[in-house]
């Protein structure tokens, strides 16, 4: 089941709408949290890098269409926003985890 809000934004639709464990021959497959971050990381600067080269494009006069490179800008702030707050989420997660006394 793909995640609605994330629908939009290529790299994160496929993200699950409820946790599932990590453990056993699921996440060997998948190639795990640290690939599906990855993955997510290098869709952001795709995005970030297309939305440059729209914008020197319309710049230099080889594009007319503002709409669609507004567009691209936008998609690719808003995917960078998203990343900026899961980076948020990891480390404080990280930080609450390393408070525990074990």
């Amino acid at each position: 089941m793909t995640n609605p809000i994330l629908s939009g934004l290529p790299g994160l639709s496929n993200l699950p709408t409820s946790p599932t464990p990590a453990t056993g021959v699921d996440a060997g497959e998948s190639g795990g949290f640290g690939a599906t971050l990855k993955n997510a990381l290098q869709r952001v600067d795709q995005l970030q890098q297309d939305s440059d080269a729209s914008s020197a494009q319309l710049v230099q006069g080889d594009r007319q269409d503002i709409h669609n490179v507004m567009i691209a800008v936008e998609k690719a702030d808003i995917a960078f926003q998203l990343m900026m707050q899961v980076r948020n989420k990891i480390v404080n997660a990280y930080q609450e985890v390393s408070k525990l006394q074990f």
